[in-house]
């Protein structure tokens, strides 16, 4: 178990989960631009879509206050598998403690995140995370 949530995945792991756990669910806790211009993962192999939730909101990455409450409007099973998946797997840590806070008991974090951890030059993409992985992803 990491701190104050039910562990840490790799984007591998977070789909294997995806894949095996029919009611589990993966939250994108990125903002609104970064859905729109870096890109979402895509499910439909696993007739799953991803839920878009901010952690932070655009502009400013300040703190959205209603964000357990639009989860529990997605989720409203606090036994449900919750995956959460940020740019790096830094928000998506943060918003996975304050979930498990709010009464959910499975909630990982993917640790690599979307675009992953930067490379020697700074860069996203290129080191690790979901895209890297080969996983299914879109453009919107």
């Amino acid at each position: 178990m990491a701190d104050g949530y039910a562990g840490d995945l790799s984007p591998i792991e977070t789909w294997e989960m995806l894949a095996g756990d029919k009611g589990s669910v993966l939250i994108d806790v990125r903002t609104e631009a970064e859905w729109n211009y870096v890109g979402v993962t895509d499910l439909s192999a696993l007739s799953k879509e991803q839920i878009n939730i901010s952690w932070l909101t655009f502009p400013g990455n300040v703190k959205n206050e209603e964000f357990v409450t639009q989860v529990r409007a997605a989720c409203p099973e606090p036994d449900t598998t919750i995956l959460l998946i940020c740019r790096s797997g830094q928000r998506s840590a943060s918003a996975a403690k304050a979930l498990t806070e709010a009464g959910y008991g499975s909630c990982y974090n993917v640790a690599e995140g979307f675009e992953g951890d930067k490379d020697d030059s700074a860069h996203r993409g290129a080191k690790n995370g979901w895209k890297v992985c080969g996983l299914a992803w879109t453009q919107k």
